[in-house]
């Protein structure tokens, strides 16, 4: 007869048993590659008004975020299409390799150029070690456990938000951001030296077709037009390039579709695929919530809020996924596919609601005017804590025998995609909406108005392709 406390763990497992005897190492390694990239985003954001006064280039500032990006992408690629014999354990020491040898770069970077190869560099290395987080997942724990891991994750970024700034701040305030770049490298060397020693060495059986360099280079020239378009003033120039990108993203479906070396999973190029649908529901969610970024920006211009604050502020996106992953952590079944629903219209309603309560002129700074807005930014980030663990076990389980490590660096290249494209079709939509031309209060609330509605729009798909899930299985 089973033991039912031993059937009641099995039903319900908990978050502890990550750090079990069996799994605390591992746990410990793989929340550690996390946890680098994490605060190491909010380290450099709060860094980098310190860094142009220190050095200039003032020109590059949005450059230091997109380069980054854009390097995380090809790590997390790196991760599915290595070389037969590159073991998932020498990846991340690799990974952390770079990340410690671009935080080098930055620490030592004379001029904006050079932090900006740091940060290309560590960008590499953050890809690699993200998209081993999820790729260990199924060699490091049972799959009851699955869901339990990627809602650590979640933990780490909400950790994240909160020390990131904080460190930040101390080292900018003394104008000593050299020394917070310094501080990751001995982090990196630890870990590299650390994982061949904690991390299993089994390497499942793989389908090796070589790297989709045509895919690649489509999806970076898409993100990098984008990135263009968001700065340039020209209307017509900027137009011209957001149809660029666009047009990348359709001939890198079409050859994605009939390629021999693959960029992601075999068959997930057509919508009637559950994990294409999976993945797009991911990508949609990030590239909403990419339009955090310009909340500091207009919580300061529209409603005093103070610099510090409004950094505190922008973090409870990452606190609201943090606090939704753990509420619906324990959903299986259908109840986890109702927990994406729910989230995906959470952010939509969320981010639409943002055009009328963050977009009124407050300049006063009256809390019964700040007060919902804050509500609704936290309300962001809980949209996606509430299903995106569930959307990683869809994506573990969906996988096709021979592509699971491609399946599961696709995580990280649709998050990096996501965000990418998101920040860049926020500079689009603030700079053609008043934020530049007229400026001032009345075009901040308009741009801020037009950005919010714009990026809801993604979310109303998220919704539609969430009702087409299947049920997945319990482990």
């Amino acid at each position: 007869m089973a033991d039912p406390l031993s059937a009641a763990a099995d039903a319900a497992p908990r978050l502890s048993q990550l750090f079990s005897r069996t799994h605390l190492f591992a746990t410990l390694m793989l929340g550690g590659g996390i946890s680098l990239h994490a605060v190491e985003t909010y380290i450099t954001a709060t860094l980098m008004p310190s860094i142009v006064r220190d050095i200039g280039g003032l020109e590059f500032f949005a450059w230091a975020t997109t380069l980054y990006v854009a390097a995380s992408v090809l790590g997390s690629v790196f991760v599915a299409v290595r070389p037969r014999g590159v073991t998932l354990n020498r990846c991340f020491v690799l990974g952390a390799v770079l990340f410690g040898l671009g935080s080098l770069v930055c620490a030592l970077a004379p001029t904006m150029p050079a932090v900006l190869a740091g940060r290309s560099v560590q960008g590499l290395g953050a890809g690699l070690l993200v998209a081993l987080g999820y790729a260990f997942i199924r060699y490091v724990y049972p799959e009851r456990l699955w869901s339990r891991a990627s809602t650590l994750y979640a933990a780490v970024w909400g950790v994240a938000t909160f020390l990131g700034p904080t460190i930040g701040g101390v080292f900018a305030a003394g104008s000593a951001w050299r020394e917070a770049f310094a501080l990751l490298v001995p982090l990196s060397a630890l870990m590299a030296f650390a994982a061949p020693r904690l991390l299993p060495r089994k390497d499942a059986e793989r389908i090796v077709t070589g790297a989709p360099f045509p895919q690649i280079l489509l999806l970076l020239a898409a993100v990098m037009a984008l990135s263009f378009a968001g700065s340039v003033e020209g209307i017509a120039l900027r137009a011209g390039l957001s149809i660029a990108a666009a047009a990348s993203v359709v001939v890198m479906l079409a050859i994605e579709k009939h390629a021999r070396s693959r960029l992601f999973p075999a068959g997930t190029v057509s919508l009637a695929s559950p994990l294409a649908r999976v993945y797009l529901i991911m990508a949609t969610l990030l590239l909403t919530i990419a339009s955090d970024l310009y909340i500091p920006y207009f919580l300061q211009e529209l409603h005093g809020v103070p610099p510090l604050a409004s950094g505190y502020l922008v973090a409870l996106v990452a606190l609201g996924w943090t606090a939704a992953a753990f509420l619906t952590a324990n959903a299986t079944g259908r109840t986890a596919n109702r927990a994406i629903l729910a989230g995906t219209a959470l952010v939509g309603i969320a981010t639409a609601l943002l055009a009328i309560t963050l977009a009124r002129p407050n300049p006063a700074g009256e809390l019964p005017l700040l007060l919902p807005a804050t509500v609704l930014i936290f309300a962001m980030g809980a949209g996606v804590g509430l299903g995106w663990a569930h959307l990683v076990t869809h994506v573990l389980q969906l996988a096709p025998e021979g592509d699971k490590d491609k399946a599961s660096a696709a995580i990280t290249t649709m998050q990096a995609l996501g965000t990418a494209f998101g920040a860049a079709l926020a500079g689009v939509v603030a700079n053609s909406s008043g934020l530049v031309e007229p400026g001032g209060l009345a075009g901040t609330a308009s741009a801020a108005r037009a950005l919010y509605l714009v990026l809801a729009l993604p979310s109303l798909a998220a919704i539609f392709l969430t009702l087409r899930l299947p049920k997945p299985r319990q482990g």
